[in-house]
């Protein structure tokens, strides 16, 4: 991949029977890849099946799946709400990695009933921020997530589109950033530090 192009991971994070999760994750990856500077990839952890109990060595699973993240730029987790936090699913897949998330943005598809599943969003940033990841301000938000798209996988509110287009605009700013700096060799990060500091 070039160096203009950005690499967004999507990751659903519900793994249960009936789940909506798979709904936007399909819509937000089709209208990120028609833009053409963002590339995007969905993981679904029901498929990666991450083993809940961390242990030495790795599992193949866990293995299998340190690459896609490696290799991202950016994140979007699609998630809803369970009593009131996020699925044990993602916590499990979170815990197995940390290098792979580290300085890199996050943006987040929240869906539930009126209160869209922002009380898991709310607990996530907490989590990735104490992985070293950036948390971009504005998530996508779907109320009442059953009755918001058509069965063509369209939103039937225009809005979610511009909300979207608004979170991906962020994760773009700071993926672009985030690169710079992983990329910058680490002395030349302490000496500017240290010219400020002068």
């Amino acid at each position: 991949m070039s160096e203009d192009h950005l690499r967004l991971v999507i990751v659903i994070a519900s793994i249960r029977r009936g789940r909506f999760g798979p709904v936007p994750a399909r819509w937000l990856c089709d209208e990120t890849n028609r833009g053409g500077r963002i590339e995007a990839d969905v993981i679904d952890l029901a498929e990666a099946r991450l083993p809940e109990v961390a242990g030495d060595p790795a599992p193949p699973a866990v293995r299998d799946l340190a690459p896609w993240l490696a290799a991202a730029d950016a994140f979007v987790v699609v998630t809803p709400e369970y009593n009131g936090s996020f699925p044990g699913s993602l916590k499990t897949a979170i815990d197995w990695f940390r290098d792979e998330w580290r300085r890199k943005p996050v943006g987040f598809v929240c869906y539930g009933g009126p209160a869209a599943g922002l009380r898991a969003v709310d607990q996530l940033r907490q989590v990735f921020t104490d992985l070293d990841a950036m948390t971009v301000r504005d998530p996508v938000t779907i109320p009442h997530h059953r009755s918001a798209f058509d069965l063509a996988g369209r939103p039937v509110d225009p809005g979610l589109t511009v909300a979207a287009g608004r979170m991906l605009e962020q994760l773009v700013w700071w993926a672009d950033t985030l690169r710079r700096g992983r990329l910058a060799p680490t002395d030349t990060r302490l000496g500017t530090l240290q010219e400020g500091i002068r």
